[in-house]
């Protein structure tokens, strides 16, 4: 796929028509004036706003993890978009997550986990999710791949637990919702990715869920084209990008 093709099949927000884009970029220009916009990571937190309907969860979003230019806020947001432009695999926990996850700009391939893992699942007791992710661990299929979180709390439990012994995504994007473990497995995300480098992107209280996750994702996608297009230049941390930009 050429880069002309890129900029014309994807749109960001979802948008194909005329009258949709315009509705997006005015959805997001307003989410403009209520966030910074001067970091790749101020990107996610416009998403996130965006995508709960709520200006003030741009404060409860999270990065942790280092990639080859450091340990600052914009690592998981580069390590994302460099493993979008390697066309790597993407996961994700469930079937609503994946669907979420768009399907233009790039030509990574889409897997849902659930599935994966039935007689594990049968045998312990555990739940369907984490049994998926275990299962495909022992495929070596999340190393350097994009996993993407949105429903399950067993399913980041289960991802920190193979982070921990060895497995190493290039990006975890992990916002399961919910009053039972949910807070409790994004907050085991950001240990191992604090302790063995990985980058991710949480979030803390008991909101989130699949739609968060896949809008999130697309950003990566989004930030990604705009590296296609020479208009984002990845070899530059967080604190540089926003110095250059208030410098213009």
């Amino acid at each position: 796929m050429t880069d002309q093709n890129f900029e014309e099949e994807y749109a960001d927000l979802g948008a194909t028509t005329q009258n949709a884009m315009d509705i997006a970029e005015t959805s997001m220009d307003i989410v403009r004036q209520f966030t910074p916009d001067e970091t790749l990571a101020d990107r996610v937190r416009q998403k996130s706003v965006h995508s709960m309907g709520d200006i003030e969860f741009q404060h409860l979003v999270e990065f942790t993890g280092r990639d080859t230019l450091g340990d600052d806020e914009d690592a998981p947001v580069r390590a994302g978009a460099r493993a979008v432009l390697d066309e790597a695999d993407i996961f994700t926990d469930i079937t609503m997550v994946k669907a979420g996850v768009t399907g233009r700009g790039h030509d990574c391939e889409v897997s849902k986990a659930i599935g994966h893992g039935k007689e594990l699942a049968a045998e312990t007791g555990m739940t369907r999710t984490a049994a998926a992710m275990l299962e495909l661990d022992k495929e070596d299929a999340f190393e350097d791949a994009i996993v993407t979180i949105g429903n399950a709390p067993t399913a980041a439990l289960a991802l920190a637990d193979c982070i921990e012994q060895g497995t190493r995504p290039a990006v975890v994007v992990a916002n399961p919702v919910g009053f039972v473990k949910a807070e409790e497995s994004r907050g085991r995300i950001r240990e191992v990715s604090e302790e063995f480098g990985v980058p991710a992107i949480t979030h803390v209280g008991r909101r989130g869920g699949s739609g968060l996750a896949a809008a999130l994702t697309n950003e990566l996608i989004h930030v990604a084209k705009d590296v296609r297009t020479d208009e984002i230049d990845l070899e530059r941390d967080a604190e540089t990008r926003a110095t250059d930009g208030r410098n213009r």
